[in-house]
């Protein structure tokens, strides 16, 4: 079965949240820190990573580098399942 993907609710009931739109805020500001600094660059297939999960905590000690494919897949078990909020 092929799963047909709903954007426009994903956006109302996830994206669009005011909380959400904080992170992904925070997350932007980490990517353009490190593109200032030269560690990154547009197309060069990697992510900035925050160590600790958290997006708020923008510390260079706290941000790292890392291939697309690694930071953006997640554990495909029962629990993460759970957590997944487009599951």
């Amino acid at each position: 079965m092929v799963y047909q993907r709903n954007y426009k609710k994903e956006y109302a009931n996830y994206h669009g949240k005011p909380a959400q739109i904080k992170r992904r805020d925070k997350r932007n500001a980490a990517n353009n820190l490190l593109k200032k600094k030269g560690v990154i660059k547009k197309g060069d297939g990697k992510d900035v990573a925050h160590r600790n999960g958290n997006p708020n905590d923008n510390r260079l000690s706290n941000l790292t580098v890392q291939k697309k494919s690694n930071n953006r897949s997640f554990a495909r078990t029962k629990t993460a399942k759970k957590k997944n909020p487009f599951a």
